[in-house]
Order: structure tokens, then sequence, then C-alpha cells
């Protein structure tokens, strides 16, 4: 059965949302290789996959259990319904990518399709004890694979070699999976790999971006991140398919420092409430090597030295901003750096962070909000002394000694389907 695919906020209550549990893969991940595999550090996976549980389990509480999707269970039931034909054509996609030998494409044609999954995400064959693939660790980023923007869907186009499998998974799902392959028939789907759509630029830049460069602030504005893994060129190209298909009024290019530190605009700034953005002063409010450009659909274009300058003219002139680290060096460095300004919203007031930003979370508590473990929640929710729908002005902190090692929070890990 179809489902309800729009998201028009950044914080309207989270209804249904992609993510991926930490994958056998990533224990493959050697030192020698991390850098190459955008891993900063190598990772213990038990302890990882524990806290990433922690944080599924926060979802499902608020979401409802079947509203929490899980890719490796969205690619085996897309698989389950696709035609021979379909699923063949995609393994051919992969080892032609991969470079593998065609006697590969045969022995995936007969594994089961659960095998098949297994095999896809982690990259190894247990019936075969082989490796044919490098692992694709940063699928836990769900935010990544694909936007939704009001009622059509983005599919992404990463900036690395190393996700570039993620990227033939998620077009797979968004095609072949019942739940979302209405949304092909009816146009809704934009697939920045369309290369008839989005060609590199006569000066050859490419079409690469990425799901943490994308927000939907309201209806009608959507924000990208020119970044260290989004392209102008790909702005300006999505920005016009955007505009003739009427999905938005104003695209918004958001221009950061090309910096691993700030690789995407959710790492250093996410909205959780209708007034609070948590943000990395330096750059939001000082505009240290930024600048926005706003696009209208009428041709207009404004220009603005700074984030903060930009959401008081067009978006809310009583935005507040939280600071990462309360705004002071080092502690603002250090805390943007493990995530601190990036969260995601269950509800307007409510987001999830790590437990690992002690100076951002006084900037919490200044702001009104209480801070709350993970884990005190659950059993909570256990026991029956609090209520997910009671929970308010509440910033949920997840443990996060292994999950923070792969440069990524909450906002990450996440793909939010429906939000109203």
């Amino acid at each position: 059965m179809a489902v309800t695919v729009n998201v028009a906020s950044e914080i309207a209550p989270l209804k249904r949302v992609i993510i991926h549990r930490p994958d056998e893969g990533i224990a493959r991940i050697s030192p020698k290789r991390a850098e190459e595999l955008l891993f900063d550090d190598i990772v213990y996976l038990p302890q990882m996959q524990e806290e990433h549980d922690v944080f599924s389990e926060i979802l499902k509480h608020f979401v409802g259990e079947e509203n929490v999707l899980e890719t490796e269970d969205l690619l085996f039931e897309a698989l389950e319904a696709a035609s021979e034909a379909d699923k063949k054509e995609m393994i051919e996609k992969i080892i032609d990518y991969e470079e593998l030998p065609r006697s590969y494409e045969d022995m995936l044609l007969k594994l089961d399709n659960k095998a098949l999954t297994e095999t896809l995400i982690t990259g190894y064959l247990q019936q075969e004890n082989m490796i044919l693939f490098d692992p694709i660790p940063n699928f836990i980023f769900t935010r990544d694979i694909a936007v939704t923007v009001n009622d059509h869907v983005i599919i992404t186009k990463a900036a690395k070699e190393a996700r570039f499998r993620e990227n033939f998974l998620t077009r797979y799902i968004f095609w072949a999976h019942p739940i979302f392959n209405a949304l092909s028939k009816e146009g809704r789907i934009i697939n920045l790999n369309n290369v008839e759509l989005f060609p590199p630029s006569r000066r050859r830049e490419m079409v690469s971006i990425e799901g943490g460069d994308v927000m939907i602030i309201n209806e009608d504005y959507l924000l990208i991140g020119c970044s260290e893994r989004t392209t102008a060129h790909a702005i300006q190209s999505l920005k016009e398919v955007l505009f003739k298909k009427g999905v938005v009024k104003h695209v918004v290019q958001i221009n950061i420092p090309t910096d691993r530190s700030y690789m995407h605009i959710d790492t250093i700034f996410t909205q959780i409430n209708t007034n609070h953005i948590v943000a990395f002063k330096p750059i939001v409010l000082d505009g240290l090597g930024s600048y926005v450009e706003v696009f209208s659909s009428n041709g207009a274009t404004r220009h603005y030295p700074s984030i903060k300058e930009f959401f008081h003219a067009e978006i809310n002139p009583d935005m507040e901003f939280i600071l990462s680290g309360e705004g002071i060096s080092p502690y603002q460095d250090r805390e943007q750096w493990t995530d601190g300004c990036n969260l995601v919203a269950l509800k307007p007031g409510v987001a999830i962070t790590y437990d690992r930003n002690p100076y951002t979370e006084k900037a919490f508590r200044s702001a009104g909000y209480q801070i709350i473990h993970a884990t005190s929640m659950l059993q909570a929710f256990q026991d029956g002394s609090l209520k997910p729908e009671e929970v308010k002005n509440t910033i949920i902190a997840l443990p996060s000694n292994e999950l923070s090692r792969a440069r990524g929070g909450s906002h990450c890990m996440t793909c939010p389907v429906e939000r109203g």
C-alpha cells in the first residue's frame, strides 16, 4: 500500500522516517581505509549498534514502530516485489560500476532475496565467505540518500565515490518498493542521477547534492547548502526543475566554507522549534566564510551576508539562535565537531542530540529546554510515568561514544518522508 509522502517543514510532527542500523560492513573498515570510506575513525560495531537501537526506539515511541522504515527491510521488500528483469538490471549496474567479473552477476542472481539484500549492503557474501564490495558505512546517514520536498522526492547524488552504491540501492527502493513506486508514475521523483536533466556544466562542473545540505523550512522555501559535498551548478540545475514543476517558490543557496568540519549545512545549524535554531556562531551569525543567495520563481534574487540575517528578513524576525558551546571557543568548535548543531526535531520543541556536548546543553537550558537522557526517557515510557505526547520543550540526549565517531548526528541519521 502506498504511503503519504509529504514534508513541508523541519519541525512539524514527524510521522514516517527512514533509518539504517549500522551493519556488519562497518566492522571491516581499517584505519588505512577509514578516510577513503569517509569515516574519521574506526568504530566498535556492537556498541554502535546498541546506541543506534536506543535512537530507533525513541523514534518508534514517537511515530509508531510501523512508521520507522529500515533501509535493509525496504531493499528486501523491493526485491521481493520486483520482476526478475528489474532485479537483473539493478545487479548489472552495480557489477559494472564495481568492475567485477560477469560471473559475479550469476552468483548474485542465484541468491535468495534476504541473502542478496545483506550482500548488497555489507559487501560480504556469507555463503561463500567472500568480500565482493567495499562496505557502505555512510548508509547510516539516511538524510543524504533522498529528500522529501513537499510532495516530491529528490533522489540525491553523492559527491564521493564511497557513497555511490548507496545511491544505486536508494534509487531501486524508490522505484521498486510498493509503498513508493507510485511516486515515479505520478512524476513526483526528481532524480539527480538523470544526466538528461542534470548534465555537467560546460566547464565540467559536476552535479552533486547530498541530503544534509537540503532543508525545507516551509512549503515555499527550500534551503540548499553549497558546500564540500554540494556544487553550485547542481543547485542551479535543481532550482530550474523545482520552479518548472512548481514544487517551491524560493530556492535559497547557503554558501559555506568547503571544509570537512562543515561538510553540510546541517553540521552548522538545524531548526528545533518555531523560534529556535541551534547554530554554530562563527558561520551562522557572524557570516564567517558564508553568504546567502535567494532565488525566486518570479526571477527575483536577493543576497544576505549571514544565515541569521536571511532568517530574520524572510522567514521569522523572532528567530532565536541557540549556540553550540554557548558560542565560546574552544567549546563551540569542539561541540560543533561532535554534532552539537545537528538535531532532528520530532515535533516543535522536542529534538534529539548526542550526550557529549555539555556547554551546548547549558545553552539549551538557558533557552528553556530540559535535557533528558534517551535511556531515562525509554524507562519512563516503559513504566508509564511519561507518554510521548506529554513531552514538551525537551532535548533528548543519545548515548554517543561510537555513533559520534562517524561524524553525523540525529539529523544525519534520519530521512523523513512524512511530517504534518
